[in-house]
C-alpha cells in the first residue's frame, strides 16, 4: 500500500490533541494516510494501550507524562486511524530538542524497549514513510526506535544498530520450581543468607522511602562515575504511577542496605532501578529484593518479570540475570540518520561514552559535581 504522512486538524473530533494545522503535509499521496497525534491529550490512547497485547509500561500515559514533565520532551504518535475512529495501531515517539546533542525523534527516551504497536507486515512501510517525511521537514539528527523484535526498514538513511541483552522471567511456573531454577550458589544461597542475617524487607512509595532510595542511588551512580537521574524524575514517577510503583528496601536493623524500584503494568512486573550500599553487599540484600518482587508478581498471577536491558559488554550483569532463570534475547536499538557520525553521542544511561573528553572529565570530578551534572544534562541525552 502507498502511505503518506498527514495531520488530523478536525477540531470537532471527540479525540483532542492533534497537531496544529500549520504542520499538515501539503500532499497526502494516493494511498492510506499516516496521521500524527499527541497521545497525552488523545482520549483514545489509554484504552488502546490497555487492550494492545504488545503494549508495555513504556507506552503508558504515566511514563509519557513523566518524560514530558521531567525533561520537557514532546510525546507524539503516528497511526493509520483517523481521529473519528478507535486506534488500530500506533508508533509513539518523543521529540528531543537539545542544543547540546541535537534534535532527535526517539521511541522512547530512558525506556528499555518500545514496540511499534503496528501489524508486523505494515511496520516497515509506515516507518519508512515517517522517516521520509520527518527528515524532510524537521532535519532531525537521527530517528531511533527500540523494538523488542527487529524491524527491517528500507531507507537511504544511515543505520547504526545499538545492541543490548534483554531478560524476562516466565512466571507461569509454580513458585517452588521458580526457586529451584535459580542458580544454587549465586542466587539461592544469597537469598538464604539474607534470611539468616535477618534482613528486613519493607516496601512503599512515600517521601521517606524515596529519600532512602535516592541516597543509595546517588552513591551507586557516583561510584560508577555516571551522573544520577534528577530526583524530580522519581518524584514524578511516584506521583503518576501511584500504587503501580513500589520502592522496595532491605534493611539491616534500621540501616538501608539495598533498594529497587518496580513498576507494574498489566501482566508484567518491571524492575527499573536498583542500588545498594557496598559495605553490606555480602548480606544478599539485592537478592532478597528480587526474590520478594518475584514472589509478589507470581502470587498476583502476573505473566512476566521484566529484568530490563543490559549493555552488551556488561557480561557480569548478563550472567547475574541469567542465573535467575530468565530468558535472554537480543534487543537492538536502530538509529537512522543522514550519516554515521550523526547517530553517535555519549549515553548517560549506560555509561557508553562516545565523547572521550566527557569520560575523562567525569573520572576526575568530585562525586558532588557529578550529581550536579546529572541534574543539568539528562534532558539532553534521552
Amino acid at each position: 500500500m502507498s502511505l503518506a504522512v498527514a495531520v488530523e486538524t478536525n477540531v470537532s473530533s471527540p479525540h483532542a490533541g492533534t497537531w496544529p494545522s500549520e504542520e499538515a503535509v501539503a500532499s497526502r499521496g494516493s494511498g492510506e494516510a499516516v496521521y500524527c497525534f499527541r497521545p497525552l491529550t488523545d482520549a483514545r490512547w489509554n484504552g488502546f494501550v490497555q487492550r494492545h497485547p504488545r503494549a508495555s509500561v513504556f507506552h503508558s500515559s504515566a511514563w509519557l507524562e513523566a518524560l514530558s514533565q521531567t525533561y520537557g520532551y514532546d510525546p507524539v504518535a503516528y497511526t493509520t486511524s483517523v481521529a473519528t475512529e478507535d486506534l488500530e495501531n500506533a508508533i509513539v515517539f518523543c521529540r528531543v530538542n537539545s542544543w547540546l546533542t541535537g534534535r532527535r525523534l526517539v521511541s522512547l527516551p530512558f525506556s528499555d524497549h518500545c514496540e511499534p504497536l503496528v501489524e508486523a507486515n505494515d511496520t516497515p512501510e509506515i516507518m519508512a514513510r515517517i522517516f521520509e517525511q520527518e527528515f524532510g521537514r524537521n532535519r532531525w539528527r537521527y530517528i531511533e526506535i527500540r523494538p523488542l523484535r527487529s524491524v527491517a526498514i528500507k531507507s537511504p538513511l544511515h543505520l547504526t544498530p545499538v545492541p543490548y541483552a534483554f531478560h524476562q522471567l516466565d512466571l507461569s511456573q509454580d513458585i517452588d520450581r521458580l526457586f529451584r531454577n535459580f542458580h544454587k550458589n549465586s542466587v539461592q544461597r544469597k537469598i538464604l543468607r539474607a534470611e539468616r542475617e535477618g534482613l528486613i524487607y519493607r516496601e512503599g512509595a512515600t517521601p521517606e522511602f524515596l529519600d532512602q532510595f535516592y541516597r543509595m542511588f546517588k552513591q551507586t551512580r557516583e561510584r560508577h562515575r555516571v551522573p544520577p537521574q534528577p530526583r524530580k524524575w522519581f518524584v514524578n514517577l511516584m506521583r503518576l504511577f501511584g500504587s503501580d510503583l513500589k520502592i522496595r528496601i532491605a534493611y539491616q536493623g534500621e540501616q538501608p542496605v539495598a533498594a529497587m524500584i518496580t513498576l507494574r503494568h498489566k501482566d508484567t512486573l518491571v524492575y527499573k532501578y536498583g542500588c545498594s550500599d557496598p559495605r553490606f553487599n555480602n548480606l544478599g540484600g539485592m537478592h532478597l529484593l528480587y526474590w520478594r518482587a518475584i514472589q509478589e508478581a507470581a502470587a498476583a498471577a502476573l505473566r512476566q518479570f521484566d529484568f530490563g536491558r543490559t549493555d552488551a559488554d556488561q557480561q557480569g550483569l548478563i550472567t547475574f540475570k541469567n542465573r535467575w532463570g530468565a530468558t535472554q534475547s537480543l534487543l537492538t536499538y536502530s538509529r537512522y540518520g543522514a550519516s554515521e557520525s550523526s547517530t553517535h553521542f555519549f549515553d548517560l544511561t549506560t555509561g557508553k561514552w562516545k565523547a572521550r573528553t566527557a569520560k575523562y572529565l567525569l573520572s576526575h570530578l568530585p562525586s558532588s559535581v557529578i550529581s550536579t551534572i546529572g541534574q543539568v544534562l539528562y534532558r539532553h541525552v534521552g
